[in-house]
């Protein structure tokens, strides 16, 4: 289990992009040497990470929850075959391109010490925004790609740290409970029924999932099957969480 590359993004104009003044640092390329990973402080304030990267939209990316976005080798090469084209490490906006792992099975707090130092810490999957659908230039992206729920994960630094490009990643923590990143997609995305599941990860969850699966339970109770999901993702009990139309990625 390895890091293949770390990658990072300048901040680039296109018509695709919701933040301020149409910017984006979803474009992300593998750099060389070491680059610095530390909590980048709370979502509105804190952008990425890592050093060097870019957050443009701070409303819906960055923060701590949503510090570091992990993407396997393996995942890339699936859709390598269903697009027929190339993807690059870096092409979803990942900010690390792993080897060896299973990122959709890993569990919401599950802890990853990436190099000597840095210890990361599982919150949730990713939900793709319009901004990841233009940058992919694939007609119906958004929906494709949360139907196929092959999403990479989010995590938060709880140890700052130094990486590079082949240091090793090794499992620290495992939860005993089941909540996956591929769960959590699903129940924030395609079948709310499973929110309630989502409780048994408490604290390690990404906050905004969470105050979801508490609103949800909070009205619906836990084995109530409550509101409808849309076609292409999810929309909080309280009507504020984000989905797929306005979904987060490191951009």
């Amino acid at each position: 289990m390895k890091l293949l590359t770390v990658n990072v993004g300048r901040p680039k104009t296109v018509e695709y992009s919701d933040a301020p003044g149409g910017a984006t640092g979803i474009d992300k390329r593998p750099v060389d040497g070491p680059v610095a990973v530390r909590d980048p402080g709370p979502k509105g304030v804190g952008a990425s990470g890592l050093a060097g990267d870019t957050v443009c939209d701070l409303r819906h990316h960055g923060g701590s929850d949503q510090a570091v976005y992990v993407y396997a080798r393996e995942d890339l090469d699936f859709w390598e075959r269903e697009l027929g084209r190339p993807l690059a490490n870096g092409s979803f906006g990942e900010n690390l391109t792993t080897s060896g792992l299973d990122l959709n099975g890993t569990k919401i707090g599950e802890r990853w010490r990436v190099g000597p130092d840095l210890v990361l810490e599982a919150t949730s999957g990713r939900i793709p925004c319009r901004t990841f659908g233009g940058w992919l230039g694939e007609r119906g992206w958004v929906r494709r790609f949360t139907q196929q729920g092959v999403t990479g994960a989010y995590f938060r630094v709880l140890v700052p740290g130094e990486i590079r490009a082949g240091d090793p990643v090794e499992i620290v923590h495992r939860p005993d409970h089941d909540v996956t990143v591929a769960l959590a997609f699903r129940a924030v995305t395609t079948e709310r029924e499973l929110l309630p599941r989502m409780l048994a990860a408490g604290e390690a969850l990404h906050a905004e999932e969470l105050r979801t699966a508490r609103e949800y339970v909070a009205k619906y109770g836990d084995g109530g099957v409550g509101d409808q999901a849309t076609p292409d993702g999810a929309q909080g009990a309280s009507g504020d969480r984000t989905g797929a139309r306005e979904g987060r990625a490191t951009v």
